[in-house]
């Protein structure tokens, strides 16, 4: 009886990084920090929200260009794991004091991504502009807004994280609309498509740029990687089971439209990924309450991953259009809470408060890895089976069962079962 007690409070109670003496506690709320949810949901929104929409893009260049699918696909997934790769250094450099200059860069970048891509007409001046230089960006204003906000909450980052990560699925909304209405309906034309969006951007960026304020000091000791955190088994595992996880994760983000045009026939696939990206804002806030007032983020997740794994692999039997839309309505709330959980979960992979940003950049950048092949196998797999998805559906679901496997050991080397 004791055991399962000492069990319950070891996950129910707040989990995260300590503070030294010298740091004052997270106010836990008040104006400041919600103030610093706000600029974080921008910067989800102008990072992620980007990536979410993709499909449209995907979808897009697949009937302008001539290049496949599979590499078609590349672009979105360098975008995304440059986000992470660059995770690293963007995470030290808040670290040592340097948030203002590093958001500055990674927002200039964006916009400058976005500007060049109205120019673009060939694929290599596509994945310059919408992968290379929007992926630095996204990474530079992504990584330092998660863990300045982070810093400013214990008992609530699970929620304040996951408040902060419906700007995903916000994002995806509007930008997924914004592209499809000017580009379709209103025939506005790609480049001033595009040059819309990056002024969405720019007036979006300018809260954060005003309004994020890092709580901690500057920690300028320390290596740029912290190698002694991979002998931490919690560290060690949780890594490998967010690597896993975004290795099929992002299937259907990139997917969907595609698998509704090639195997189902629609021609508007517009809805779909709206509906994706719009349940995916119940499914990020839903389970972070959860996980914060009596599961913890880590008993939360674990089911959640298992969730996405079999909603991935029931696709697989999906043949009608409504069957297409139950699945997109299951996985934007499954997928999407597992997205918004596990950067709320890393945030707690520190018994130093000091180290979050680092360990944070860390964990990103090997993930990013799993986020640049990721698409690129499942584009593949595609392409070898004459267009059918079950290969790739069947890899997507088999790494998120793997990497929830992996968070289940992450939770038996803390506390056992």
């Amino acid at each position: 009886m004791h055991r399962i007690q000492a069990l319950g409070h070891a996950f129910c109670r707040p989990s995260g990084p300590e503070y030294p003496e010298d740091v004052p506690p997270p106010p836990d709320g008040g104006l400041q920090a919600w103030t610093q949810v706000l600029c974080t949901h921008l910067v989800f929104f102008n990072s992620w929200g980007i990536s979410n929409s993709f499909s449209v893009f995907q979808q897009l260049y697949t009937q302008t260009l001539p290049q496949s699918a599979s590499t078609i696909s590349w672009i979105g997934s360098v975008q995304v794991s440059l986000l992470f790769f660059t995770g690293v250094f963007a995470g030290r450099a808040t670290n040592s004091g340097y948030f203002r200059q590093t958001y500055s860069l990674g927002m200039f970048l964006q916009l400058l991504g976005f500007f060049m891509l109205s120019l673009a007409k060939t694929y290599w001046q596509i994945f310059l502009s919408q992968a290379v230089c929007m992926g630095l960006g996204n990474g530079l204003t992504f990584s330092p807004g998660l863990a300045v906000m982070s810093s400013y909450f214990m008992e609530k980052r699970a929620f304040a994280v996951g408040l902060a990560a419906t700007g995903a699925a916000t994002g995806g909304l509007v930008y997924s609309v914004l592209v499809n209405q000017l580009l379709y309906s209103h025939d506005v034309g790609f480049a001033w498509t595009i040059r819309a969006a990056g002024f969405l951007m720019l007036a979006t960026h300018m809260v954060g740029l005003i309004f994020f304020k890092p709580r901690l000091p500057p920690r300028t000791t320390g290596p740029l990687i912290e190698w002694g955190a991979f002998s931490e088994a919690p560290f060690l595992f949780f890594t490998a089971s967010i690597f896993l996880n975004f290795w099929g994760l992002y299937f259907a983000f990139f997917y969907l439209g595609s698998f509704a045009r090639d195997r189902l026939g629609l021609t508007d696939t517009q809805n779909l990924i709206l509906v994706l990206n719009g349940v995916g804002i119940v499914g990020r806030i839903g389970p972070s309450i959860i996980g914060d007032r009596w599961t913890g983020k880590l008993n939360i997740l674990i089911p959640l991953s298992f969730a996405s794994a079999i909603v991935i692999l029931c696709w697989i039997a999906v043949s009608s259009v409504g069957g297409l839309y139950a699945f997109t309505v299951v996985y934007g709330l499954v997928g999407g809470a597992a997205q918004s959980l596990f950067p709320a979960t890393a945030t707690t992979m520190t018994p130093d408060i000091k180290r979050t940003g680092t360990r944070l950049g860390m964990i990103l950048s090997i993930v990013g890895f799993a986020t640049l092949t990721g698409p690129a196998i499942e584009g593949a797999l595609i392409s070898r089976d004459s267009g059918r998805y079950i290969g790739a559906q069947l890899f997507a679901g088999v790494c998120i069962i793997l990497g929830a496997f992996a968070a289940v050991a992450v939770r038996v080397v803390k506390v056992g079962w």
